[in-house]
C-alpha cells in the first residue's frame, strides 16, 4: 500500500480494492446501475490499476465483475427497502471501502454503522477526508475483528440498540470464513438483530468447484465457503425465514445480462423472534 495506510493490508482486506476497482468501472459507463463518486479515488491512493485494464480476461474473472456490479445495486435497494421500511440502524459487516453512508439516500434519522479492521478504515477514511466527503446522516465506523467475540459490545457501546429494527449486510463477506467462523457469526448477529430485522448476503455455494484462473489465484486461495450451500437453510433453522432471488432474476430486472450461466445469487432473511 501507499503512505495513506498507516498499516499494511490484510490479504482479504486488499479484496476491497478489487471491488474498488468494479465499482469505479461501472460508475464510468454511461448506463450505470450506481455511481460511487469515491470509488476511483481509492485505486488511485492505492496504486491500483483500472478494471478492464488487462486484456482477455477469464470467463471467472467477466463473472466475478458482473456479480460485483449486481449485487451492489441490488443491496443498495434491499437496503434502502429495508430503511425506508422502518429499519433505523444499518450495519455493514466487514464494510471495506463500501461508500454507501456518503452515497445512498438514507431516510431521516438513519444511522450507519461500519465495522472492519483499524488499516482499512483509516486508509478509508484518510482518502475520503482527502476529497471531502460528507456522509448523509449519522455514520459510526468502528474498528472491530469479526472473528473476536467482542464484537458486538463494541457495536452496543457505539450507539446500537438491539431493541430497535435493524438491516445487516455481509457483503462478499462469508466466503472467506469457515463453517464454523460463519456460524458464529450468524449467532452474534442473531443476538442483536430484533424481529424483523434483516440480514443481506450472497447465496452460498461450494467453492471446491470454483474455476481455476491463475490470474484470480491470490483471491480465490482465499476463499473457505463459509457455510456453502447451506446457507439459507442453517439460518432458517436458527430463527430466520429466507427469500432467494437468484442472479439471473436481478440482471434481467437491471436488463444487464450475464457473461454465461450462473448459480450464484442472493438471500435476504427476515429475523423472526428474538434469539433464545
Amino acid at each position: 500500500m501507499t503512505s495513506h495506510t498507516p498499516q499494511p493490508l490484510s490479504p482479504v482486506s486488499r479484496t476491497a480494492l478489487s471491488v474498488a476497482r468494479v465499482r469505479a468501472y461501472e460508475s464510468a459507463r454511461p448506463d450505470a446501475l450506481f455511481v460511487d463518486p469515491y470509488a476511483t479515488a481509492f485505486i488511485t491512493a492505492a496504486g491500483v490499476e483500472p478494471a478492464g485494464s488487462r486484456p482477455d480476461p477469464s470467463a471467472l474473472a467477466k463473472g466475478l465483475v458482473v456479480h460485483g456490479i449486481l449485487r451492489t445495486r441490488f443491496y443498495d435497494d434491499r437496503l434502502l427497502a429495508a430503511a425506508a421500511d422502518g429499519a433505523e440502524q444499518v450495519v455493514l459487516l466487514a464494510a471495506g471501502l463500501d461508500t454507501r453512508a456518503y452515497r445512498l439516500d438514507w431516510p431521516a434519522g438513519t444511522r450507519v454503522f461500519e465495522l472492519d479492521l483499524d488499516p482499512v478504515l483509516a486508509f478509508k477514511q484518510k482518502v475520503l477526508d482527502d476529497v471531502g466527503a460528507e456522509p448523509v446522516g449519522r455514520r459510526t465506523a468502528l474498528s472491530a475483528d469479526l472473528l473476536d467475540p467482542h464484537w458486538p459490545e463494541l457495536l452496543v457501546a457505539a450507539g446500537f440498540d438491539p431493541s430497535r429494527r435493524s438491516v445487516w449486510l455481509a457483503e462478499g463477506l462469508l466466503v472467506y470464513f469457515t463453517a464454523e467462523e460463519a456460524a458464529g457469526l450468524f449467532t452474534a448477529v442473531a443476538a442483536l438483530a430484533a424481529p424483523g430485522s434483516r440480514l443481506l448476503m450472497e447465496k452460498g455455494r461450494d467453492v471446491s468447484r470454483t474455476p481455476h484462473d491463475p490470474a484470480l489465484a491470490h483471491v480465490t486461495a482465499l476463499w473457505r465457503g463459509g457455510l456453502g450451500p447451506d446457507t439459507h437453510h442453517w439460518l432458517d433453522r436458527h430463527g430466520w425465514t429466507t427469500g432467494l432471488t437468484a442472479l439471473d432474476q436481478v440482471a434481467d430486472a437491471y436488463r444487464r445480462p450475464l457473461p454465461g450461466p450462473s448459480v450464484s445469487g442472493f438471500i435476504e432473511a427476515v429475523r423472526q423472534h428474538a434469539a433464545d
